[in-house]
């Protein structure tokens, strides 16, 4: 069914309203014709709505489905958080509000959806895991990574692509649809304390702001809400212990939600590297720490974003059947990007369904935000 929303500035009308019978002849006859009362009488005022309230109706609206026929619900699969994962906390809290109204109140179109890349299923393994690992944490801490300065900003540039369904309410199918595989360019200070996001098509036009300068960020008194820290940040991270365990108790300590928290934890490693700038000895003990999560495997071939083949850490959601896979060359043991491919089936996304995809192509450090660097920075 689909819904009619009444305008307040519109007449309502009772087409087809039947009040004929014995008790209802004369009510009948003396009904007032609202159509003519409209006109004779001003239209009723539409306050303005706020500007948070309006992107949280839009973002409803969006996504709500609405079918002939009422639909079985499967288990909801959780979202991936869109916006840079180091920005403040209350920045966050609108992150995904934003995005919706970045495509909507800003009249930014995205590029049309394109069917999700299907590949064969290969199974993971715990064989030579502890030794993969040791190679990817050495190749880490022997990388050069440079340090930000004061006044200088954080640039990361990626190719992704992420998961949209849709839903055939006649037939009750689905079917899953991805973006179209695009450039998305970062920039943070070491602190996250701000930035700037650009991600043609999937943000607004010229990028927007994140931390301090993100306009759906609300601190208190200009200030973050006590208790709500800066997470993940590059200053963060160099100032955690270059220790495996700790970090991951560090990590699971900065977890909630129902959500398993051994997939929670995965996860929150996978937007670390994807997005950030680690220094190599802490870089070193984050792969290690990702090994140490119960469930993760190994799987010898995975691909990122642009083709980029490698072997892969990975762990299976039990809950959405999804498999998230960090992506390193088999070479150089570098870090390449990630993949999430459907394992299990969960909501009609077939096995083999590819739902993610990203690549890091590029990490450097500039003088300015929306600077980009004049040569090629580290990946």
């Amino acid at each position: 069914m689909t819904r009619k929303f009444w305008k307040r500035t519109e007449p309502m009308t009772h087409t087809g309203l039947n009040r004929s019978g014995p008790d209802h002849g004369e009510l009948d006859r003396a009904e007032p014709d609202h159509a003519e009362l409209a006109l004779l009488l001003p239209a009723p005022s539409a306050p303005a709505m706020s500007l948070d309230r309006r992107l949280l109706f839009e973002e409803h609206l969006l996504n709500e489905i609405h079918t002939s026929a009422p639909l079985p619900t499967p288990p909801r699969r959780p979202v991936r958080r869109a916006l840079f994962i180091g920005v403040p906390v209350t920045a966050v809290a609108l992150g995904t509000v934003f995005a919706v109204s970045a495509l909507t109140s800003r009249g930014n179109t995205a590029p049309a959806s394109v069917e999700a890349p299907v590949v064969a299923v290969e199974a993971g393994s715990t064989v030579q895991l502890v030794s993969t690992v040791q190679q990817i944490a050495a190749a880490a801490s022997a990388q050069q990574t440079p340090e930000p300065g004061p006044g200088q900003f954080i640039y990361i540039k990626s190719t992704v692509s992420w998961m949209s369904t849709s839903v055939n309410g006649a037939t009750n199918e689905s079917k899953t649809w991805v973006q179209p595989l695009h450039q998305r360019e970062i920039w943070h200070t070491p602190d996250a304390s701000k930035g700037w996001l650009d991600e043609p098509g999937y943000q607004a036009k010229g990028g927007i702001g994140l931390g301090a300068n993100n306009p759906y960020s609300k601190p208190k008194n200009g200030k973050d809400i006590p208790g709500d820290e800066t997470r993940l940040s590059y200053d963060w991270l160099k100032a955690q212990p270059a220790d495996a365990q700790a970090l991951l108790k560090t990590i699971y300590a900065k977890l909630s939600g129902p959500r398993d928290r051994d997939q929670q934890a995965f996860e929150e490693i996978q937007e670390i590297i994807n997005e950030q700038l680690v220094p190599a000895p802490t870089a070193a003990a984050l792969y290690r720490a990702a090994a140490q999560v119960p469930g993760v495997v190994l799987v010898q071939n995975s691909q990122d974003a642009v083709g980029r083949s490698g072997l892969a850490l990975a762990r299976l959601d039990e809950k959405t059947g999804e498999r998230t896979e960090l992506v390193f060359d088999r070479t150089t043991f570098a870090y390449l990007g990630s993949r999430g491919v459907q394992v299990k089936e969960f909501g009609g996304i077939k096995p083999g369904t590819v739902v993610e995809r990203t690549a890091v192509l590029e990490r450097a450090v500039v003088n300015a935000e929306k600077e980009r660097p004049a040569k090629g920075g580290t990946a």
